[in-house]
């Protein structure tokens, strides 16, 4: 595909949902990809947000690239000192993930923005908190001092067929309001479409970028 296409299916999926279609960003996935090929397949576009998901392999292309770079993958709370370079960070999935990141954020004199990661599926090897447990840590979350808290992200369970993952994006979404957030990170490459069309603002976009059809 390319992202001019990635962006006209994002809108075609907003006309079919009754949305605008500046209610939705596109963020990139661009690990593995060289600085050279995001200017290319990427920027040459416009300056969209840029998504990592390992620190080793992200901090040269944040020295490398002026971006708004989010970080979208699993964090270690060794690492909490290098994520708060980042934009946004998508993927806190504990209580004392989050403790470490809102001390490395007083610490660079900074509030550092958040998005919790929501287990919709239930899957053992996924991160991220249960729903049942998502008021309780978000009220704790909220209190910790160098933190935004600004919406909810999930990653639904793999399946090839996209419209699987519709009722956990809905209930994200559900979530999202419930808790008066604004953000909801969800669909990736195999299922942008459906997440749009149930009330994503943020869709995690690579493999449908940088690579052909």
């Amino acid at each position: 595909m390319s992202l001019p296409a990635v962006l006209a299916r994002i809108e075609q999926a907003c006309q079919r949902a009754g949305r605008d279609p500046r209610g939705v960003r596109l963020v990139v996935v661009t690990k593995e990809h060289p600085v050279a090929e995001i200017e290319e397949k990427v920027l040459r576009y416009g300056p969209f947000p840029l998504g990592e998901s390992r620190i080793q392999e992200a901090l040269p292309k944040l020295e490398a690239l002026q971006a708004e770079w989010h970080f979208i993958g699993p964090l270690q709370r060794n690492k909490a000192k290098f994520a708060v370079r980042f934009e946004l960070i998508h993927s806190i999935d504990s209580l004392r993930l989050a403790e470490a990141v809102a001390r490395k954020a007083r610490e660079a004199g900074k509030v550092q923005r958040v998005l919790l990661e929501v287990n919709l599926g239930r899957e053992p090897q996924k991160h991220g908190f249960l729903e049942e447990e998502l008021g309780e840590a978000l009220a704790r979350i909220r209190a910790l001092e160098g933190l935004s808290v600004e919406g909810l992200m999930t990653v639904p369970p793999y399946s090839e067929d996209p419209e699987a993952a519709r009722p956990l994006f809905a209930r994200l979404a559900h979530l999202a309001d419930r808790y008066q957030l604004p953000e909801r990170s969800m669909g990736m490459s195999g299922d942008f479409e459906v997440a749009v069309e149930e009330g994503a603002t943020l869709v995690r976009v690579g493999r449908a970028v940088f690579e052909p059809e």
